[in-house]
């Protein structure tokens, strides 16, 4: 269990700046800061295009969501384990650290080059400083939303986002997992029909 304290001024801004601090990391990595294309979307539908994973929502935010359900479910099992529940705020900082880290290490070129050797994603060229922003700020919205809700709506919700991109683009959080750690021909060819 998580502790329900509200946050505090100092750790509020605290996550402000670990996403800041993670923003200007990936700048000084040479990604953008928005869309190559100029524009600033707030959706964009496409699956594999240049300008997926540029502007601030896509197909991919919805995977961010559930690493907010993921890392909220951690912080519970955690308290669990330690004896006693973790303040709200540690936890949410703790995740901040962990999606922002992700978020450099997706965006290192052996990741990216990874991502077009492996998966269907062949266009993929890393994110915008906005969108890993943006998905920073997805993952927060997951785990606040788990924090709010009972366990059985945010498995139903997890599926059925995992479901809907799934539909839509062939892709998902648990196929970009498994194309990552073990590349599966059948799937490629099957993604690769859309």
């Amino acid at each position: 269990m998580v502790t329900r304290p509200a946050i505090s001024a100092g750790r509020a801004a605290l996550s402000v700046a670990l996403v800041g601090g993670f923003a200007a990391i990936l700048y000084a990595m040479g990604r953008p800061l928005i869309c190559p294309c100029g524009e600033i979307k707030l959706w964009h539908g496409a699956a594999n295009d240049g300008g997926t994973s540029q502007h601030i929502a896509d197909w991919y935010s919805l995977s961010h969501v559930i690493h907010g359900f993921i890392f909220y479910g951690a912080a519970v099992l955690i308290g669990r384990l330690w004896g006693r529940p973790l303040a709200i705020a540690t936890a949410l900082i703790g995740a901040i650290a962990v999606e922002g880290a992700w978020e450099l290490l997706e965006n290192s070129p052996i990741i990216i080059d990874r991502y077009r050797a492996a998966t269907v994603s062949d266009a993929f060229a890393g994110d915008s400083v906005l969108n890993s922003a943006a998905d920073i700020g997805f993952m927060i919205l997951g785990f606040t939303v788990a924090r709010l809700s009972p366990t059985w709506t945010i498995v139903a919700a997890a599926i059925a986002m995992e479901l809907l991109a799934l539909y839509v683009i062939r892709d998902n959080l648990t196929l970009n997992v498994i194309m990552i750690l073990h590349p599966i021909d059948a799937i490629r060819d099957w993604q690769a029909m859309r």
